[in-house]
């Protein structure tokens, strides 16, 4: 058998799927292989093709049956070979492109300014930051990280998490204590839908639909509590309530921060009716006005389940999440994440560690709460020069803020708004729908979502838009 061996380097080329068809001859059916692949736009112009010995050993024919073939393809103009290039698919085989069908329930393009909440300046990502960190992080990493691994999340992050939300975030843990998500939505649908947690439980009476429907979805009925200007009425807890999901320190979207006095009696609540307070920290880096308002976890880790993410200070497209658990649902959380399908990439992981650590994370923050700060106030001065008639909340942090709109504008703002080009979202949309306290007018606008050299020509759109006068005039409720 010493004349089947093929030497291995002969074999080395890139992967090549071609069916032959029947007929012609090998090598004749070799070249309408490629002609079809070529015509079909799998094989795009420029694409390099597999040597022909290396080709012709994964097919099965001869050198000469395939480096006739190309041959032939590039006397027809179908392929190009130079020396040193390799051979390629011609630039002119370009096929003509195929027009995309209209489909219902496809998202027309955006509008002109984009200033809805909830996503920071994508253009503000840390690109050179985070590949120093990626290219540090998997250069150092043990070979076991890229193997199964621990439903906790990598031990590298959860170590550098539990030290940075200690400094900055006054959290009280261990890495033993921090479960790796991919995000607060994730977050909810372990506690809940993974069974960890009963329903039903109480939430602010202003708060994302999509969080209140997830819960529902998972079984969890939710009942409103009032929300005023210190925040959620946390007096309103009862002792059959088993889990209260809070906003402490920047109620979304109002704005405030959870009152001294309410931090204190929901831990005291949670302690007496053995219940549990679930923290969303969405945006505790971002405070601008004093220093940041610590995490209530701090005041009784035994009680409180703090859920934090890079969403908002990286990237939503980033989706790592943590959990700060009590000690007593460590394993049920590890129970619900189950499979490895549900747990956060490796790499990103340990990018983000890495990032925490070399100080860059910390950097990038301080760099954004000055940008922020900095649109703020420049939003802050053109209301107030140009529609006084409009009342801003919760400015004092985070990346959105809310316009107190005279009774019954509401509609009639976010359609001028809308007519501007300005995406804008409706206070009235993030109301719980079986709250009782007095419902007001208003429009959540978030200031960080366009990059820096739109954000004035937005601001300028929007602000027109709040001037106009069926928009300023007074409605009756």
């Amino acid at each position: 058998m010493a004349g089947s061996w093929v030497n291995p380097a002969e074999r080395i080329g890139a992967d090549l799927h071609l069916e032959l068809p029947g007929g012609g001859g090998r090598r004749a059916a070799l070249t309408r292989a490629l002609r079809a692949a070529v015509r079909s736009g799998r094989l795009a112009p420029g694409t390099r093709l597999p040597p022909y010995r290396s080709l012709a050993a994964d097919l099965g024919l001869a050198r000469n049956t395939v480096a006739d073939a190309y041959a032939e393809l590039v006397a027809e103009g179908w392929l190009t070979a130079r020396q040193g290039s390799g051979t390629r698919v011609a630039l002119g085989a370009q096929p003509p492109p195929v027009r995309a069908a209209a489909r219902p329930g496809v998202r027309s393009p955006g509008p002109a300014h984009d200033l809805r909440q909830g996503q920071p300046d994508a253009a503000s990502f840390p690109r050179a930051a985070w590949l120093a960190s990626a290219r540090r992080a998997v250069t150092a990493a043990p070979n076991e990280a890229f193997g199964p691994g621990d439903p906790r999340g990598r031990p590298e992050l959860r170590r550098a998490l539990a030290e940075y939300l200690a400094r900055t975030r006054g959290v009280r843990t261990d890495a033993d204590h921090v479960v790796v998500c991919s995000g607060f939505a994730h977050a909810l649908r372990l506690l809940f839908g993974g069974g960890v947690l009963p329903g039903p439980l109480a939430v602010e009476g202003y708060g994302l639909p999509f969080h209140r429907e997830l819960l529902e979805h998972a079984g969890a009925r939710t009942r409103p509590l009032t929300v005023d200007d210190d925040g959620a009425r946390v007096d309103e807890l009862s002792d059959s309530d088993r889990a209260v999901l809070l906003t402490p320190a920047h109620q979304f979207p109002t704005g405030g921060p959870l009152h001294s006095r309410r931090r204190t009696a929901v831990v005291e609540w949670a302690a007496s009716s053995d219940g549990l307070v679930l923290e969303d920290d969405y945006d505790g880096e971002f405070r601008y006005d004093r220093q940041p308002v610590g995490a209530v976890q701090g005041l009784a880790p035994d009680r409180v389940l703090y859920i934090g993410s890079a969403s908002k200070s990286l990237s939503p497209a980033v989706r790592l999440g943590w959990m700060v658990l009590p000690d007593h649902l460590v394993d049920g959380v590890l129970r619900a994440k189950g499979q490895r399908e549900a747990w956060a990439g490796v790499v990103d992981q340990l990018t983000l560690a890495d990032l925490l650590d070399s100080g860059s994370y910390d950097r990038h923050v301080r760099r954004m709460r000055q940008r922020y700060r900095a649109r703020r106030d420049r939003f802050v001065a053109a209301l107030a020069a140009q529609a006084p008639h409009v009342h801003v909340t919760g400015m004092a942090a985070g990346l959105h803020a809310v316009l107190r709109l005279p009774p019954g504008t509401e509609t009639a703002t976010l359609e001028a708004a809308t007519r501007a080009g300005v995406a804008v979202d409706a206070l009235s949309w993030f109301r719980h729908p079986a709250s009782r306290f007095p419902a007001e007018d208003g429009l959540v606008v978030g200031y960080a979502t366009p990059p820096d050299h739109a954000f004035d020509n937005a601001l300028q759109a929007l602000v027109r838009a709040l001037a106009r006068p069926e928009v300023s005039r007074r409605r009756p409720p």
